[in-house]
């Protein structure tokens, strides 16, 4: 009978990952990666001149909701209602 090789599931790329593959990458990590070869994962996209930064507010119900059924007319978020807002409030681009 032949031996079952252990598996720890598969790779987003769909290898699967038995031993053998899992030393292989080790090896290649211990030796040292490419940076060039790696794939940069998609983040938020950037917005203005640099990282952008979350501002907490409160806001009263009858507002919030106002925002929210602004945001639903114009099939977008209530964040983007907010920033559109302060933009035209404060007169900046």
């Amino acid at each position: 009978m032949a031996e079952e090789k252990k598996t720890y599931g598969h790779s987003k790329a769909g290898v699967e990952l038995t031993d053998g593959v899992l030393q292989q990458m080790a090896e290649e990590a211990e030796a040292g990666l490419d940076v060039n070869k790696l794939r940069r994962r998609p983040g938020r996209p950037s917005m203005g001149s640099g990282p952008a930064e979350t501002f907490p507010v409160r806001l009263e119900p009858e507002l919030r909701r106002a925002v929210d059924d602004r945001a639903a007319k114009d099939h977008t978020t209530a964040s983007d209602i907010v920033r559109e807002a302060l933009r035209e409030y404060l007169k900046v681009s």
